[in-house]
């Protein structure tokens, strides 16, 4: 059994950490929770069918990352003078996927790894059945750093719930704002224990401190008319 958590905890997340040779994204600042933009100007629906969030963990130093996506439940965009000026999207956690290229163990199996990242371990999906996003604020970004998302034009901050637990997290971010569309695309790290996920975080037990607390999470949101 502890066998088993320890690999399913390399996939715990929402979201995603780097691997062995790709670079991580930043991590993302926090603070606590923030009052929510109000939704002025043309307000735009999610469009689901192509939004996502990714996600990859792994263990300490790179090793067995894992990764995969959640779906995008619903949400919107608010455009005010040709800027994204507020937004939100609800995160559907018990459509938690495990790609399969990222299980390479011929004992382990994807759906395994995703029935554990549902129960009290992790997410507890049959409590918290979605997660979301709220933006609290957008401003110019200047310089983006290195390790950005490409096309990075836009620092936004928001409100993270994950598993109950609300923190605003602020990332670089490529806004896009068309006459018909807007989208937000992001890639950002942060520590799961933060929002009191810290199933085999203890650095006392030798099978689990080696689990990376970081996971990164990878937006990639659309709305249009």
């Amino acid at each position: 059994m502890k066998k088993l958590s320890v690999i399913a905890l390399v996939g715990v997340g929402l979201l995603a950490a780097s691997c062995n040779k790709d670079k991580s994204a930043g991590t993302a600042s926090t603070a606590t929770e923030q009052t929510v933009a109000e939704s002025k100007g043309e307000v735009l629906p999610v469009d689901i069918a192509t939004s996502v969030v990714n996600w990859k963990a792994f263990h300490k130093g790179g090793m067995a990352p894992r990764w995969g996506t959640l779906s995008v439940k619903s949400g919107d965009l608010s455009v005010e003078g040709g800027q994204l000026s507020a937004g939100n999207f609800v995160i559907d956690m018990n459509s938690i996927k495990v790609d399969p290229a990222s299980v390479t163990e011929k004992d382990k199996k994807p759906a395994d790894l995703e029935a554990h990242l549902k129960n009290p371990d992790f997410f507890d999906t049959a409590k918290n059945p979605t997660s979301d996003f709220k933006i609290t604020s957008v401003t110019d970004l200047k310089d983006a750093p290195k390790d950005a998302v490409a096309g990075a034009n836009k620092t936004v901050s928001g409100n993270l719930t994950l598993s109950g637990k609300t923190i605003n997290v602020t990332f670089p971010a490529k806004v896009d704002v068309t006459d018909n569309s807007a989208a937000v695309q992001a890639k950002f790290t942060v520590n799961r224990a933060d929002w009191g996920i810290k199933f085999g975080t203890s650095e006392t037990d030798p099978a689990e401190w080696m689990i990376s607390k970081d996971i990164e999470i990878a937006v990639d949101v659309k709305a249009k008319k």
